[in-house]
This record gives C-alpha cells, structure tokens and sequence, in this order.
C-alpha cells in the first residue's frame, strides 16, 4: 500500500516546514492530516517517513544509522568525523564505551556533590534578586547544567571551568547563526573568528586535561567515573576525545537545561501540581536544603511531574534514522534508503495513547496508569541503538536542579510574557520563559 503524504513541491517542503514553525510543528499538521505514518519530502532527504504511533516504531527501533546530510551542520565542530553519524560498526563499541561512564549509580554519586552545590549556588543567587527582577530561566539553566556537564566530563583538573563555559556558548552561538540566519557582512565574520578561537580553547583545555590523565596513575575508567579517563585508556586518538567531550557538552547541557525551564513553566501554570510537589519535597528534605542522592527515589512526584513535562515538552523534538533495506511498517512498505524521521512531539502527543494530550497531567505517570501503554509511547531521548546515551545523567540532573529551586523557591510567570516553542536545536522558547522568583517562606510560618 502506498504511504499517504502530500503533494512533492519544488523546494522539498522547506516553504511548508517553515509556514508550520518548524519541523516539530509541521510533522503534527502531517501525522493530524495523513494518519500515523506519512511520506513526505525534506531538504536534504528526497524520501522521508514520518511514524507517530509507538506500536509501529518497533519496526525501526533495530536502525543504527543516521542520515549524514541531515546532521551536516555540526561538522565544524569535529575534528576527526561527526559523531552523530559514525557508521554503525564504528558506532557500537564508541557508544558502549560512553555507557561506561555515563550510565550507572557509582558514576552518578560521584558527581552527586557537585550537582547539588552548582544547584544550591544558582538557588542563592535567585533569592537574593530584588523583587520584580524577571529571571530568564532557559538561558540562565542551561548555562548552570552546562557547568554540570563540564564538571563531569572534564573533572576537576580545569583552572578556569567558567572561561570554558563562555567558549563553549561562543561556538554554540555561532552554530546556531549559521544554522538559523543568513550570514551578514562583518558582524558574521566577527561571530566566526570569534568562535574559533573559543573552540580552538575548548580543545586545547580538553588536551590538557588528557595530558594530566596519562602522566598520573589513576584507576580504571569504572572506578573513576570519568569520561576523559575511559577514552584515554580505550586508546582513542586526542582528536576523537576532543570530539567526545564537546558532544556531550552539546547534548547534555541542552536536554537538562531545557528539561527544567519547560517543568518550572508547567508547574507555575499549575499551582495544584506546584504545591503537591513542594509537600513531599518538605516531607522528604525536611529542613535540608538540598537532597542527598538517597533521597531521589523518595520523590515519585516529583519523578512523574519531570516525566509529564518530557512528554510535554521533548527538548529533542524528532530524531532521524536511514533505512539500508526496504522495512515493513504496518500495512507499508519504506523503501530503502529513506530517511525516518521520529516525531517524538507527535508520539506524546498522540490521542490514542495520551487521553487530552496537551494537558497538564503527571499522574498520567503513575504505575497504574502506566501499565499496558507501549514503551515507545514515550520516547524523550530517543530510541534504539542511537538512543541518548546520556539520559540517566540528564535525568539525575534534572531532578537534583528541580528539588533544590523548588525547596527554597516559589515560580510565577512575568504578567504579559508569552511563551512560544520554537525549534533552535531542541525545543526551545522564542524569548525565554521569564520568571518572577522569590524565596518561600520557612515551613510553618505564614505564606
């Protein structure tokens, strides 16, 4: 049966994608319009499949190759080749080496310390504003996880992490001009130089690190939980461990930052939601500022209420895959060579599987009503083989940033500030989330 989509047009559906908002935004016209599964075309990819129903993205979760062309743009920032699209031969044993570090307790408690500090630091610094003062929390979170990230990633043998942080913004920034705007004249030729010299810093501060790596002792990559070791000793080349750490600064600063700025603007339009979390936070922390890596599992809520805004909010809307052979899917057949898009915002938002799927709703994620949905109806950080190797470290994160503002702060949205997703990387706000933040009054005194 031939797939359903619309109509080829001369620009390969770039006047659509940009009429709709995004991709994002038009993969829900074409999934509302066309049915589960929709053929359309894409810059860059002359056939594209997009599937919104998790029963039938079990067909293509085995596919480990991405399609090159489409994640072209981030080959400025790799020296020795893109890692979002190794072959998948290359791809298997550099990912299982990433889970090394990245997946585990062991792993995670040893940078519990730093995360709950970086967290406290950035609550005390909200407290002290004077009143009135908006906060604009996704570029102010996101900066805080990427000091996360860079922590944990390079450890702590780097004199100057902020000079790193502000590299690192530079060459994001620039990547984002040349991905979003045309190039202008010298302020662009400005923007690049300076980019440049940022990333040139960032892999110079990443070669230092290694230069300390192989001149000291050191245990094994799982005893130390460090990212730089394990490559080190898997005997990668210093252009492959540069690669490395500044992908998962990218992905992991990203999803975290992004994650917590979409919750705290879902809890402050949900007072309710707000005020239940808040409760079992005082009944867990009790008088503590900050939670101990034990006390994660004592939040459910506040779990579900992260879970809820990850399927409300997906910081990566879509990921893409490339077909070697033609794939059943359903009563369709994908042809080889096609790229398949997942449209991880119109999985969470399908009806069929999320009953009123725009609302607000964490107790969506409780065992009772979470038993018999398809895994895949959730799918935040991917799915398969090129899932987010990342996710458990973002997760963790997330909650610790969640638990620590939400004990010691109180959230209200800016009175006229209107919040619009817009597709920059991931899922991000067209003029930030603003925020009026004030300190909560002590528990049992008057609010």
């Amino acid at each position: 049966m031939e797939i359903p989509g619309p109509e080829p047009s001369a620009d390969d559906g770039a006047g659509a994608i940009a009429r709709a908002g995004g991709l994002h935004t038009y993969q829900l016209w074409l999934h509302a319009e066309y049915g589960p599964v929709v053929r359309f075309r894409l810059p860059g990819a002359e056939t594209a499949v997009s599937i919104a129903d998790p029963v039938l993205l079990e067909a293509v979760v085995h596919l480990d190759e991405r399609p090159r062309r489409l994640f072209s743009f981030l080959d400025p920032l790799f020296e020795a080749d893109n890692l979002q699209v190794l072959p998948a031969a290359e791809h298997g044993p550099w990912r299982r080496l990433l889970l090394t570090v990245l997946v585990g307790r062991p792993s995670h408690e040893r940078h519990f310390e730093l995360f709950t500090a970086l967290a406290a630091e950035l609550a005390d610094r909200w407290a002290a504003l004077p009143a009135g003062r908006p906060v604009e929390l996704q570029r102010e979170l996101t900066r805080t996880s990427l000091r996360m990230i860079c922590g944990y990633a390079l450890g702590g043998e780097v004199e100057d992490p902020d000079g790193v942080v502000e590299a690192f913004e530079a060459v994001l920034a620039d990547q984002l001009e040349r991905l979003y705007r045309a190039p202008a004249g010298q302020d662009r030729e400005q923007r690049a130089e300076r980019a440049a010299r940022a990333l040139a810093l960032l892999r110079e501060t990443v070669d230092r690190v290694v230069a300390a790596h192989r001149a000291g002792e050191g245990g094994g990559p799982g005893d130390r939980g460090d990212l730089i070791a394990a490559l080190v000793e898997a005997g990668e080349s210093p252009a492959r461990i540069r690669d490395t750490v500044l992908t998962v600064m990218l992905a992991a600063h990203h999803t975290t930052g992004v994650a917590v700025s979409w919750t705290l603007h879902l809890l402050a339009a949900h007072p309710e939601a707000a005020a239940r979390v808040t409760e079992e936070l005082d009944r867990v922390l009790g008088e503590r500022p900050v939670p101990d890596h034990a006390d994660l599992p004592r939040l459910p809520y506040l779990g579900m209420v992260l879970r809820e805004s990850l399927r409300r909010y997906p910081p990566g809307p879509y990921g893409a895959r490339l077909t070697a052979e033609p794939l059943a899917v359903g009563e369709y057949l994908v042809p080889a060579g096609a790229v398949v898009l997942l449209p991880i915002l119109a999985v969470h938002l399908n009806p069929a599987y999320w009953p009123e799927p725009e609302r607000f709703r964490p107790e969506r994620f409780t065992p009772e009503e979470s038993a018999g949905r398809p895994r895949l109806a959730w799918i935040p950080f991917g799915l398969g083989p090129r899932g987010c190797e990342g996710a458990g470290l973002a997760t963790l994160e997330a909650r610790v940033l969640l638990a620590v503002l939400l004990k010691r702060l109180r959230f209200r949205p800016e009175p006229g500030h209107r919040v619009v997703p817009v597709e920059r990387f991931v899922l991000w706000a067209a003029d930030d989330i603003r925020m009026l933040v004030s300190p909560r009054a002590a528990r049992g005194t008057p609010r």
